[in-house]
């Protein structure tokens, strides 16, 4: 039965992919509206100037050129910059810089790419020619890159009124209680790393279409976004100085999104304003060399990881400094990959007492933001890595000194030494599994085939947790309309949106096993403001984990007002009214009445309960009370060539619990999705500077190396289900939880196979290059 196909539990196939594969999909750059013009974003060229005068008469006479604007034009309008995070703080106390950000630079660039002009045409061809046309007179300043350099002395302010280059400093946990356990400690390891600046790419550039109605004074804007009804509050309240309800945002299919697409960009001002000023639509497309410029990057961090162990391996304390490369602005999503998720630092691990200091840092480069796990994954790296570093020093195997510190099932609720509270989980019996699936006692045998083949063979394990679905203040709450038609149909309102990862397909089966409906008698609709007042949007693993949970919310509130109108049809007390299969039937008979019966008499006055209007339709609104802690690990297996440097990954096991979940085939497939990504990252992605100039010298797919399907094997997932009960779906989340074990796994794997070397730790990315210069310097030392 279609019923059982769609259950909570099964692994029925996407509803989305039938339209999606014969390329229905709409995405932002395939909405078309009717006399829409053309936008091109100006950008510097220069990655620190002074910005002089404008010349624009000769672009402005190009043909098809409907309008060259600039920041001068913006500040006229009295359109508002793009907000800053004004709640960070410095060392000293005092409040940080909020850096001003108008969508078009005045007075001076700051990055690459910095937007300074916006050029509007009847095509994208003819603004493109008009770009040449445009003279900008830029004083080139010094520039600074990296975050190291940044903090040295005498390097040149990205802003003056922070003239060290510090954005914020922030701290968690017990200084004095870390402090006074490294004095009594038997062994001490300290680990120097850096975990490297990445590029979201997505499949879908950023695109957006925005439109003004001058007959009500009401903005529409189609973009791809996690988080419509957020955007919709920043651009009403902070740019346009709107009410929210003039202005509508409306997301349809996206690309993918990784963080990436979580919050306001200048583009999506920029086409309001100028849809405004022209009294026509104006449609703006990235392409890829732009996207590497000016989408937010994530990761780079430079840090210090110190692990204090007492005489049996027991962790005693961990300390943590990291060194955040903001970029050139401080956004309000810049500080978060360093200081929201950094109580993943704890690890699985019983340590007592963990300290952390994040160090914002102002560079001349595209700012950073939330990337796929947006600090769990570089926290889980600090932990396990430093970890495996210690294991080596003390000469004890890195599984048995995990084992000795794994939190105890029994010991749930468990109050980490870093801010979070785990609710429940099976630490040992998710590493028992994996280890088991990766038949890890077999290990050392295939080590030395492999040393007989010439080859260097390693294992890595990483035991992540993460923390998501919360109850985050910018997030607060998800909100869900069902609504039943007259015909027993149903049609759901979500405030989750989709970056890609099944939730209409999740969705559709939680109201199916809840009501009884066939699947494919329920429609999702999601990504539009004007259909909810409120919504969460999509982000931190918490689309399921929250949206699902109102979907749920709005289910019971369905099915009893489908009981009390069963009732009266049906001559019975409501309490004795049931739903089952699709049919309201009376407890411990054979009366009942159908699903549809009920739906068409839900708008017929006279037949309703008294007191009772009209309708079939339930709203409801779920805030978490707290987060979730999705966990698993990761064992990875690695072999390199020596003369050659390649590292090739020849096996990968994970096992994760994710709470109960709703559709195990899309679990899969986020978590494969996601160890990708990771390993991607630890391979060979790094979306490097030039230190001396600032210029991006990856900015496009012949420099930026990105996982092909032959760089991975297949994976072995496994699950261990241990439901937590912050939700009613029991689930904890799933969309960041393969990046945030698949990092450190491979690393680990890697060091593993070159500690017969002598070498103690070789950082990310794993290029054949800088694998191979490792091996040299190895054997001359």
């Amino acid at each position: 039965m279609i019923v059982e196909k769609y259950a909570v539990g099964q692994s029925a196939r996407r509803v989305e992919d039938p339209r999606l594969l014969q390329g229905l999909g709409r995405y932002s750059d395939d909405v078309n509206l009717a006399r829409q013009a053309y936008a091109v974003v100006v950008r510097s060229p220069h990655a620190h100037a002074r910005l002089g005068a404008i010349d624009a008469s000769a672009a402005s006479k190009a043909s098809g050129v409907l309008a060259v604007l600039t920041g001068a034009d913006l500040a006229a309008d009295k359109v508002g910059d793009l907000p800053s995070d004004g709640g960070r703080k410095r060392r000293d106390g005092s409040a940080a810089f909020a850096t001003p950000r108008p969508a078009l630079a005045r007075g001076r660039v700051r990055h690459v790419g910095d937007p300074v002009a916006l050029i509007v045409a009847e095509s994208v061809e003819q603004a493109l020619d008009a770009v040449d046309l445009l003279k900008i007179d830029y004083a080139p300043l010094p520039a600074i890159a990296s975050a190291a350099d940044a903090l040295r002395a005498g390097a040149p302010a990205v802003w003056d009124e922070a003239a060290d280059n510090v954005a914020f400093v922030w701290e968690s946990g017990n200084r004095d209680a870390v402090a006074h356990a490294f004095e009594g400690a038997a062994h001490v390891t300290r680990l120097d790393f850096v975990v490297t600046r990445v590029a979201a790419a997505p499949m879908e550039p950023r695109a957006a279409v925005g439109e003004f109605d001058r007959r009500t004074g009401r903005y529409t804007l189609h973009t791809g976004i996690q988080g419509p009804h957020l955007l919709r509050t920043l651009l009403a309240e902070r740019v346009f100085k709107v009410p929210q309800s003039h202005l509508r945002v409306i997301t349809g299919e996206v690309g993918g999104s990784f963080g990436m697409r979580s919050g306001l960009y200048p583009e999506h001002a920029l086409v309001l304003w100028a849809a405004k000023r022209l009294g026509r639509p104006v449609k703006w497309t990235s392409d890829r060399r732009e996207g590497f410029l000016s989408d937010e990057h994530g990761r780079d961090n430079l840090s210090k990881a110190e692990l204090a162990l007492d005489r049996d391996g027991k962790f005693l304390a961990l300390r943590v400094a990291i060194g955040l490369n903001i970029g050139a602005y401080l956004t309000p999503r810049s500080a978060g990959p360093g200081t929201n998720n950094t109580g993943g630092l704890a690890g699985m691990y019983t340590t007592p007492a963990i300290h952390v200091e994040t160090t914002g840092i102002f560079s001349n480069t595209t700012v950073t933001g939330p990337y796929r796990g947006a600090g769990r994954p570089e926290a889980t790296y600090a932990i396990e890595r430093v970890i495996d570093v210690a294991a080596h020093e003390l000469s004890i195997d890195p599984l048995e000194l995990r084992r000795r510190n794994l939190i105890p099932s029994s010991a749930m609720p468990f109050k980490t030494g870093l801010v979070f509270t785990y609710d429940c989980g099976d630490f040992a019996k998710g590493m028992d599994m994996a280890l088991a699936g990766a038949d890890a006692t077999g290990f050392e045998q295939r080590r030395a085939e492999a040393r007989q083949r010439g080859l260097l063979r390693g294992i890595g394990i990483a035991n992540p947790i993460e923390v998501a679905g919360g109850p985050y203040t910018a997030m607060n709450p998800d909100t869900a309309e069902l609504r039943v038609n007259p015909d027993g149909s149903v049609s759901l309102f979500a405030g989750t949106t989709s970056m890609g990862q099944g939730n209409e397909t999740a969705f559709v089966q939680i109201v199916c096993d809840a009501l009884g409906v066939p699947g494919e008698r329920i429609q999702v609709f999601a990504g539009d403001t004007d259909d909810l007042g409120a919504g969460r949007g999509n982000g931190g693993s918490g689309a399921l984990t929250v949206g699902g949970s109102a979907v749920t919310r709005a289910a019971e509130k369905v099915i009893e007002r489908g009981r009390r109108i069963a009732a009266r049809l049906l001559e019975a007390a409501y309490e004795d009214v049931q739903l089952r299969d699709g049919k309201f039937s009376v407890a411990g008979t054979d009366k009942g009445v159908t699903w549809a019966t009920v739906a068409r008499t839900a708008y017929v006055p006279r037949q309703l309960p008294q007191g009772m209007e009209p309708g079939f339709s339930e709203t409801a609104a779920f805030t978490p009370p707290a987060v979730t802690f999705p966990n698993g690990s990761h064992v990875c297996e690695v072999e390199i060539e020596p003369d050659t440097g390649t590292v090739r990954i020849v096996r990968y096991t994970v096992v994760d619990d994710v709470g109960r979940m709703v559709n195990p085939m899309l679990v899969k497939g986020q978590i494969h999705g996601g160890i990708v990504q990771g390993l991607g990252q630890g391979l060979f992605e790094d979306l490097t500077y030039d230190n001396a100039t600032g210029q991006l010298l990856a900015g496009s797919f012949m420099d930026y190396a990105m996982p092909r399907a032959d760089d991975v094997p297949s994976f072995e997932v496994d699950a261990h289900e241990v439901p937590t009960k912050v939700n009613p779906l029991g689930a904890k989340g799933v969309g960041e939880a393969g990046t945030v074990g698949a990092l450190p796994a491979l690393v680990n794997a890697v060091n593993d196979a070159l500690a017969p070397l002598g070498i103690r730790h070789l950082d990310m990315p794993v290029t054949p290059e800088r694998v191979w210069n490792a091996i040299q310097g190895a054997k001359k030392s």
